[in-house]
């Protein structure tokens, strides 16, 4: 069963979301951030280069022809296909909760301060109807 994750409390979710890519590159999970924003895309991908000054993240859009050596691919639902086309992690930063993402291993949730956070609970019911277990991590507490 996918493991469900919700990061609430965050104060810039695109950080945590790096530091949780780099941490999954660490592991040899390859993970896919669902971002349909073009904009937002933009923003996150010059922060995979530059949040570490430390560390490195491989990182390439869906499309790019090395996505199927990369260890973290930005994409938009099209990257989802039906069999989560190899990828063990899902980091989402759409609204909506991703299609197929049964054929994850583990589903990232990161909700701050600009985030909305009805639409953020919405998501969270809707993987427990769909009889998930969702783990929620509060950032805000640490």
């Amino acid at each position: 069963m996918t493991q469900i994750d919700f990061y609430t409390g965050a104060t810039d979710r695109l950080l945590i979301a790096c530091r949780l890519c780099a941490k999954a590159m660490q592991q040899g999970l390859r993970t896919l951030v669902l971002v349909s924003d073009a904009s937002l895309a933009d923003r996150f991908d010059k922060l995979l280069w530059t949040f570490s000054p430390t560390s490195f993240v491989p990182h390439c859009r869906a499309d790019d022809q090395l996505a199927g050596m990369t260890p973290v691919i930005l994409g938009d639902h099209r990257a989802l296909g039906s069999e989560g086309n190899g990828f063990t992690v899902l980091v989402n930063l759409d609204e909506a909760v991703p299609s197929a993402f049964e054929h994850f291993s583990r589903i990232v949730e990161i909700v701050d301060e600009a985030s909305d956070k009805q639409i953020a609970r919405k998501r969270y019911r809707s993987y427990q109807e769909q009889g998930h277990a969702v783990r929620h991590h509060r950032l805000d507490l640490s």
